[in-house]
C-alpha cells in the first residue's frame, strides 16, 4: 500500500512544479521595481538638462525594462545549448562592435563606450558574450585544462584582446569585470589551484601596469588614496555621494525628497543611484538593496548545481556572479571603499544596454533552471517507477533475475 501512494504523490509533486524559479524571479522582480522608482526620483534633473520632459528618462527606463523583460521571458524557453554553434561568431561581433569605439574615438578625438548615438554600448555585450563563450568553449576541454597550449594561452589571448579593447576606451570597470569572470569560469570549470593564481597573477600584473600608466586610471588612484587618508580630500563625487549617505540617515528622508540629485551629485540616475537610495531609504532600504543581490547570487548557485551539465553550471554561475560584481563595486565605489570605476548599478540604473544585457542574462539562466528542474523531475519519476514495479512485483520472478544482473 505504502508503495501505490508514492507514485500519485511524485506525479503531484511534478504537476505543481511552476515552470519557472520563484525565487529568481521575484527577486528580479523587486530589484527592477526598486530600479524603476529610484530612476523615477532621481532623473528628472537631468532630462530637464536635456530639454526634454521631466519623466523623459524615466518613460525610456521604462520601455527598456518592457523590453528587457520580453528577452528573459523568450530566452527563459530558449535551450541554452542552442547557444553553442553561435557563440564563436557572437565574439567575433563583441570584438568588432569594441574595435569600432575604439577607431572612432581616435579619429574623433573624443572618449566614448558607446556606438550610435549612445544607444549602444559594447563593453556590456562584452561580458554577456565572455561568459557565453567560455561556458562552451571550457566544457568542451574540460579534459585537457592542463594543457597550455590547447586551454591556458588561448584563454590569456581571448582576455587580452577582449579587455584590452575595453581599456582602450577607456572603461576600467569593465575590463576589471571580464577578468574577474574570465578567472572564475576558469578555476570552475576544472583547473587547479596553481594555474588559477598564474592567470589571477598575470592579469593583475598587466593590469595594474595599465591603470598605472593610464592618465584615467591614475588620476581615480590618486583621488582614493587621498580620500582614504582624509574624507575631507576625497574627489567631488565621492564627497556627494557621502554626504547623501549622512543625510540619509538610518530611515532615509523619504522617496522622492532627496536633495543632493538636484544640487550636483553627478549621474544620480545611472553610476550615484545607490547615493539616492541611500539618502532617500537610509541604511535600512540600503540594506535591502544589498541582500537582494546576496540573494540573487544564492540563486545562481543554486541554479548551477542543478544544471544538467557543465555548461549550464558555468553559465548560471558566471551570469550571476556577472551581475552580482558589477553590484558590488557600484556599492564600494558609493561607500568609498574602491577607486571611482564608472559603472552603473545592474537592474536600477538607468540605460538600455545595460537593462537588455542583463535581462538576456537572466533569460538565460532561468533557461538552465528549467532544464535542470526537468531533470531532477525526470530522474525522480524513473526512481518512483522502479520502486513501484519493485512493490507490485515482489514475489515474481522479475524480481530474482534482477537480482542477479540477467536480462
Amino acid at each position: 500500500m505504502n508503495n501505490i501512494s508514492a507514485k500519485p504523490q511524485t506525479k503531484s509533486r511534478s504537476m505543481t512544479r511552476l515552470p519557472f524559479d520563484v525565487p529568481l524571479v521575484l527577486i528580479i522582480a523587486a530589484l527592477l521595481v526598486i530600479g524603476l522608482l529610484m530612476v523615477y526620483s532621481s532623473s528628472w534633473d537631468a532630462s530637464l538638462i536635456m530639454e526634454k520632459p521631466p519623466t523623459y528618462i524615466f518613460t525610456r527606463q521604462v520601455l527598456w525594462v518592457a523590453l528587457g523583460i520580453a528577452v528573459a521571458v523568450g530566452l527563459s524557453y530558449f535551450d541554452y545549448h542552442k547557444f553553442e554553434p553561435f557563440v564563436a561568431w557572437l565574439m567575433l561581433g563583441v570584438i568588432a562592435m569594441l574595435t569600432a569605439v575604439v577607431i572612432r574615438n581616435r579619429f574623433q578625438g573624443i572618449s566614448s563606450r558607446s556606438l550610435l548615438n549612445s544607444s549602444v554600448q559594447p563593453a556590456e555585450f562584452a561580458k554577456l558574450g565572455i561568459v557565453l563563450y567560455l561556458s562552451f568553449w571550457l566544457s568542451k576541454r574540460k579534459d585537457l585544462l592542463h594543457d597550455k597550449d590547447t586551454v591556458f594561452i588561448p584563454l590569456v589571448f581571448i582576455l587580452g584582446l577582449v579587455a584590452g579593447l575595453i581599456v582602450i576606451q577607456p572603461d576600467l570597470s569593465a575590463a576589471i569585470t571580464v577578468g574577474a569572470l574570465v578567472i572564475m569560469l576558469f578555476f570552475l570549470s576544472g583547473a587547479d589551484l596553481k594555474q588559477t593564481l598564474i592567470l589571477f597573477l598575470l592579469v593583475a600584473i598587466v593590469g595594474g601596469g595599465v591603470i598605472a600608466i593610464s592618465s584615467t586610471g591614475q588620476a581615480r588612484i590618486n583621488d582614493y588614496l587621498r580620500g582614504f587618508q582624509d574624507p575631507i580630500n576625497s574627489s567631488y563625487h565621492v564627497q556627494r555621494t557621502y554626504e547623501a549617505i549622512i543625510k540619509g540617515g538610518f530611515f532615509g528622508v523619504g522617496i522622492g525628497q532627496a536633495d543632493t540629485k538636484f544640487t550636483g551629485l553627478p549621474l544620480p540616475h545611472t553610476d550615484s543611484i545607490f547615493a539616492v537610495i541611500a539618502e532617500e531609504t537610509g541604511l535600512v532600504g540600503s540594506f535591502v538593496v544589498i541582500i537582494l543581490y546576496v540573494l540573487l547570487i544564492w540563486r545562481g548557485v543554486t541554479i548551477a548545481k542543478r544544471a544538467p551539465d557543465q555548461a549550464g553550471s558555468l553559465l548560471a554561475f558566471g551570469l550571476i556572479s556577472w551581475i552580482v560584481i558589477e553590484a558590488l563595486m557600484n556599492f564600494a565605489v558609493i561607500v568609498g571603499l574602491m577607486p571611482f570605476t564608472g559603472n552603473a548599478l545592474p537592474l536600477i540604473s538607468a540605460g538600455g544596454s545595460s537593462m537588455l544585457t542583463t535581462m538576456a542574462a537572466i533569460g538565460i539562466t532561468m533557461n538552465v533552471a528549467r532544464q535542470g528542474t526537468a531533470k531532477e523531475i525526470a530522474e525522480r519519476s524513473q526512481t518512483s517507477a522502479v520502486v513501484n514495479l519493485r512493490g507490485r512485483d515482489r514475489w515474481r520472478s522479475v524480481s530474482g533475475t534482477n537480482r542477479y544482473g540477467d536480462s
